[in-house]
C-alpha cells in the first residue's frame, strides 16, 4: 500500500488529467458526489498500478489497451466484481473525455468488457413487517420510553422513507419549500440532480402536519424537514441508527436499510397492482430495466400463493 506522501505526489503528477476531467463530470454531466467520488478513485487507482509496473510514461496517448486490460486482470483478485465495474466505468468515462479533448487518437477501454454482474432480488419487508416497524416510536411514547420529539421526528422520517419511497439522501436534504401540503406531493431532487414528484401519502402527511405543528421550529422554505433536537439538519447515518433500534424492537432483521424500505415500497405498489412505468416514475429511475426487478419479487409471490393455494400446483 502506498505511503500518504506516494499519493499526494502521485495526485500532483496526474493533476493536469485527473481535475479537469473531475469538474467536467461534477458541472456538465452533473454525476452525483458518490458517482464524482467512487470515478476519482478509479483513475488515482489506475495511474497508482501503472506507477508501480513502471508501465506510465506521463503521456495518456502511450495508454493501450494492454495496460487496461492487465490492470483489471490483477485487480479483480482484490475487490468485488461490482467495485470492478464501478472502476471499468470510471475509467471508460475518462478515456473518452481526454479522447474528445484531442489529447488521445484511441480509447483504450473500447472492446473491454468485463462478465455481467449477478443482481440479487432486493430485500424487503413484507406489508405486516412494514406495520410493525412504523408502529415502533408510538409503542416507545405509551411506554414513556421515549422523548415525544424523537417519536414523532423518527416516526415521520420512517413514513417519508415507505410513504414517498424516498432515498435517504433525498430524505435528510428535504426541505419544507419543497412540499405542496395541499396535495401531499414532495418535490424530490434525487440522482443526477433530477427532480420528480413524490406523493407522499395520507398517514405521512399527517404525521408530518402533527410534527411541524408541534415540535419544529423552523418551517421557512430552505428549513430542513426532518431534523435533530438543535433544529439542524439530521445526518443518514442518523436515520440508520435510529432505525436499528426500531428494527431491533420489531424483531426484525437487522440488515434493513433506509434504501430497502425504498424497496419494500416498490414491491408493495406492484403487488396491489401499480404499474412498472407508474412505480419507475416514482422511484425516478431512468431505465424501466432497473424497475423490472422488482417485478421478479412479485412474480415470486404470486407462485408462493399458487403453490399454496391450487390443488394441481
Amino acid at each position: 500500500m502506498k505511503e500518504a506522501s506516494e499519493i499526494e505526489e502521485l495526485l500532483v503528477r496526474i493533476s493536469p488529467w485527473l481535475e479537469p476531467f473531475c469538474a467536467f463530470i461534477a458541472g456538465e454531466r452533473r454525476l452525483s458526489d458518490n458517482t464524482l467520488r467512487n470515478y476519482r478513485h478509479a483513475v488515482i487507482e489506475f495511474f497508482s498500478w501503472l506507477e508501480s509496473q513502471k508501465r506510465w510514461k506521463g503521456e495518456l496517448d502511450l495508454l493501450s489497451t494492454r495496460d487496461l486490460r492487465d490492470y483489471l486482470i490483477e485487480a479483480q483478485h482484490s475487490i468485488s466484481k461490482r467495485t470492478l465495474h464501478n472502476r471499468l466505468s470510471g475509467l471508460r468515462s475518462f478515456f473518452r473525455y481526454w479522447r474528445k479533448m484531442g489529447k488521445m487518437t484511441q480509447n483504450p477501454a473500447l472492446g473491454l468488457s468485463l462478465p455481467k454482474l449477478d443482481r440479487p432480488l432486493p430485500k424487503f419487508l413484507t406489508e405486516k413487517q412494514m406495520k410493525l416497524l412504523l408502529n415502533g416510536p408510538q409503542l416507545l411514547l405509551e411506554n414513556e420510553s421515549i422523548d415525544p420529539f424523537f417519536a414523532w421526528r423518527d416516526r415521520l422520517a420512517m413514513e417519508l422513507l415507505y410513504g414517498g419511497g424516498l432515498r435517504v439522501s433525498e430524505l435528510v436534504g428535504l426541505n419544507y419549500g419543497q412540499i405542496d401540503f395541499k396535495s401531499g406531493v414532495a418535490r424530490v431532487m434525487g440522482k443526477g440532480k433530477k427532480e420528480r414528484l413524490c406523493p407522499l401519502g395520507r398517514v405521512a402527511m399527517s404525521v408530518l402536519k402533527k410534527f411541524k405543528k408541534e415540535f419544529a421550529q423552523k418551517v421557512a422554505y430552505e428549513d430542513p424537514v426532518v431534523v435533530t433536537p438543535q433544529h439542524k439538519r439530521i445526518s443518514a447515518r442518523q436515520v440508520q441508527l435510529f432505525l436499528k433500534r426500531y428494527l431491533a424492537l420489531a424483531d426484525l432483521p437487522a440488515d434493513i436499510t433506509p434504501h430497502k424500505i425504498r424497496h419494500s415500497y416498490a414491491t408493495h405498489l406492484l403487488n396491489n397492482g401499480a404499474d412498472l412505468r407508474l412505480v419507475q416514475d416514482l422511484l425516478g429511475h431512468a431505465s424501466l430495466s432497473t424497475t423490472q426487478i422488482y417485478t421478479h419479487v412479485s412474480i415470486g409471490r404470486l407462485k408462493e400463493a399458487y403453490q399454496k393455494a391450487h390443488p394441481r400446483a
